[in-house]
């Protein structure tokens, strides 16, 4: 039985997806949301803006609110009592949460997010997250 499982999460209908899997999959589980918000630089998009704020972690929580908000909605309509912790991690997404992975049983996480230009530039992070988590992972489409 799995007891601790991670669902990484960003504005995607993909993620959205992995946390309704991993709810109804592992309805006892205690369930990890992380948001990794990317190192402010030109190339990442939502974090370019951060690179303009005053205070750095104020403004990654107010991004990963929206998120998070998503996610409570989400665990409020699926049956079941399920426990959501969230968590905010900043750096590359990939590997934020593979070294965050090891405090889990199981990563559930979206196939992909965002244009396929960001798929280009920035690289698939849940195929990143597949091939090097050292649990295991399932991939949603």
């Amino acid at each position: 039985m799995v007891s601790r499982v991670l669902v990484p999460m960003e504005d995607s209908e993909m993620s959205d997806h992995a946390l309704e899997y991993a709810l109804e999959v592992f309805p006892d589980a205690e369930i990890t949301v992380v948001h990794v918000v990317g190192e402010p630089s030109q190339m990442w998009g939502h974090a370019t803006g951060l690179a303009l704020a005053d205070d750095l972690e104020e403004a990654a929580e107010e991004h990963a609110s929206e998120v998070f908000d998503r996610a409570r909605d989400i665990v409020a309509n699926a049956d079941g009592d399920a426990e959501l912790e969230t968590a905010i991690e900043f750096g590359h997404p990939a590997r934020a949460i593979i070294n965050r992975a090891g405090d889990y049983e199981t990563v559930v996480i979206g196939t992909h997010s965002g244009s396929v230009a960001d798929r280009i530039f920035v690289g698939n992070v849940a195929e990143k997250v597949f091939r090097s988590s050292p649990v295991p992972v399932v991939v949603v489409r």
